[in-house]
């Protein structure tokens, strides 16, 4: 008797092993990019894409605010060729992140999500900081 987790047989394991291969080379997560901003030598760069003002209430500290439609060719030609782009949003209610990336596709810059945004950062335990905090 199968449930309602077995009534659809899981993938061969090659076909997963592609597929979550495949998902890690679009998305990262909180984890990840917190253990990765200890880095002195970032080799990405953190993008909230919300609004200026949510940006200024919390952030991720290390993140660069450029809200998802406001990503120009001429603003994005001002960072690194080549650089990742690690864009969030709100959370996974939010599709900014989304919107972000397939603007960045566009413009064939690299680019991954952080799964779970804010509120997964918050989740996770991790601190946010504020543009008080930042300009101080």
């Amino acid at each position: 008797m199968s449930t309602p987790v077995t009534e659809t047989p899981a993938a061969a394991s090659d076909q997963a092993l592609r597929h979550f291969e495949a998902m890690l080379t679009f998305e990262t997560d909180c984890w990840d990019v917190h253990e990765s901003l200890k880095s002195p030598d970032s080799d990405f760069i953190l993008v909230d894409v919300r609004s200026p003002g949510l940006f200024a209430k919390g952030h991720v500290r290390g993140a660069i605010n450029i809200p998802h439609g406001k990503m120009t060719a001429a603003r994005m030609a001002a960072y690194p060729p080549g650089k990742v782009f690690v864009v969030y949003c709100a959370g996974p209610h939010c599709n900014g992140t989304n919107k972000a990336a397939v603007r960045l596709a566009r413009r064939r810059l690299p680019v991954k999500m952080m799964i779970g945004g804010i509120a997964g950062w918050l989740d996770e335990g991790f601190a946010l900081a504020t543009l008080t905090e930042v300009t101080e």
